[in-house]
């Protein structure tokens, strides 16, 4: 479930143009999730309009998102899908957090979605 549960995602982001995606194994440091999605939008429209559409296919798959948190801010976007959080920023707020080197234990276990 959790592997179509990712591919819906990333068709979703790929749907609308999203950049630089990429898929985290977090099971081993994360007690809340195990898997990050991070990808990145060049605008703050295209933001919401990702994170949206992230949770209408999610929907569409049979699965209701547990919370989303920032669209209405346009520079980020998480959605918790539960065994999935997907991460949408634009690209200097991503270089800010760095939430690959947070969450990356092993290269690999990262990969380019």
């Amino acid at each position: 479930m959790t592997e179509q549960l990712l591919n819906t995602v990333i068709n979703a982001l790929e749907d609308l143009k999203a950049h630089d995606i990429k898929v985290l194994n977090v099971k081993t440091v994360s007690h809340f999730t195990d898997i990050m999605v991070i990808a990145s939008a060049n605008s703050r429209r295209q933001v919401a309009a990702l994170s949206q559409h992230v949770i209408e296919k999610a929907k569409a798959f049979g699965h209701q998102p547990l919370g989303e948190e920032g669209r209405d801010v346009g520079e980020w976007s998480l959605v918790d899908l539960g065994d999935i959080v997907v991460h949408i920023m634009q690209p200097e707020i991503r270089d800010f957090y760095q939430l690959e080197k947070l969450w990356h234990t092993d290269p690999a276990v990262a990969q380019q979605a």
